[in-house]
């Protein structure tokens, strides 16, 4: 099945053999396969782009291969092609030619749900990887919890969320949950090399440096080119202060000059990441009970702001500029920490 958030170039989850860290959550599933006492639905969670879906299907890779009757290497060649019997996956399906569906609808869910129900097609266990489940619409989502409810025998499901404070609770209760956060710079360049060999060393160090301990991000970084305001917003959310209040201005024009592109898409990531980088520090500063609250209200802020501008397509750019004044407007009015971008 192709993926619908597939990057040009870069192999699809289920074809790379094994992810790059999460070595805690590795071992903690590992140790449960090896004691005979796997949950039947595990949600792992965390930001875009970490490798949350390698990691499912490297697990799945090994739950087949030690509770089935074929080698390790048959059964990687078969995840790879999405054709052992066992393996399900769940993504947005192709709408047309031309695109995707922009949910998870509740006929792709129960189409899933009939197909374990059906007889196995190899010994072992089966797996059903939903990438990701937060593309549920509300009525796909209940059809999922009813499936959690009552599963199929010896089925253990994977549950991909990018944001599981969206979820509902009951699909939370059902599950196990492992907490998946960013790489090391050492991990993300390891993924980075894996399938871009040929970069320059300056390359990798500018998409290490706006990676965020991202991967995805990384690979996003060499597709943009060196001539973008990214590493100007990098520059200027380390001290907004510093700069002249035109700065944040002509930041928005570039960065909100196309409301599709790749770049913006990007800026978006790097400011929420401020933002909850500035809130964390917040809560962790003793006594820091004023910023902490205007870290709060400046994270609503922000994201009622993109929200209504996608909602009625209103000019990103200024939103942009209320978003960047709103943030200059914080560090005023608290204690100014240096705050390191995650």
């Amino acid at each position: 099945m192709s993926d619908p958030d597939a990057l040009e170039d870069v192999a699809l989850p289920e074809r790379q053999l094994r992810a790059r860290g999460h070595e805690a959550a590795r071992a903690g599933i590992l140790t449960q396969l090896a004691e005979g006492r796997l949950p039947g639905a595990i949600l792992m969670h965390g930001p875009q782009g970490i490798g949350k879906a390698t990691l499912a299907f490297e697990l799945a890779r090994t739950i087949l291969t030690a509770t089935g009757d074929e080698d390790e290497h048959r059964v990687a060649e078969q995840v790879s092609a999405m054709s052992h019997p066992n393996l399900a996956l769940l993504r947005r399906r192709p709408k047309d030619a031309k695109g995707y569906y922009t949910v998870i609808r509740v006929e792709d869910v129960r189409d899933l749900r009939d197909s374990l129900h059906r007889t196995r097609g190899r010994l072992g266990h089966r797996i059903a990887i939903i990438d990701s489940i937060d593309d549920c619409n509300p009525s796909a989502a209940n059809a999922l919890l009813k499936t959690l409810e009552e599963p199929p025998a010896d089925t253990i499901f994977f549950l991909i969320s990018h944001r599981p404070g969206q979820l509902l609770p009951t699909i939370k209760s059902r599950c196990h949950t492992l907490a998946l956060r960013p790489l090391s710079a050492d991990d993300v360049r390891a993924v980075l090399l894996d399938q871009r060999p040929d970069a320059s060393s300056q390359e990798l160090e500018r998409a290490l440096s706006l990676s965020g301990g991202r991967p995805r991000r990384a690979f996003e970084t060499l597709t943009l080119g060196t001539e973008t305001a990214l590493g100007a917003l990098q520059g200027w959310l380390t001290d907004p202060l510093r700069f002249p209040a035109s700065a944040h201005v002509q930041l928005a024009d570039a960065l909100g000059a196309n409301t599709q592109s790749t770049e913006l898409s990007f800026a978006r990531e790097m400011l929420i990441d401020w933002l909850a980088g500035e809130a964390h520090a917040a809560a962790m500063q003793p006594g820091a009970r004023m910023r902490l609250a205007s870290a709060n209200e400046l994270w609503d802020k922000a994201h009622a702001l993109l929200a209504e501008a996608d909602s009625i397509n209103l000019d990103m750019k200024q939103t942009l500029v209320a978003i960047f004044d709103a943030i200059r407007k914080h560090i005023r009015t608290t204690a100014p920490v240096s705050i390191e971008q995650q």
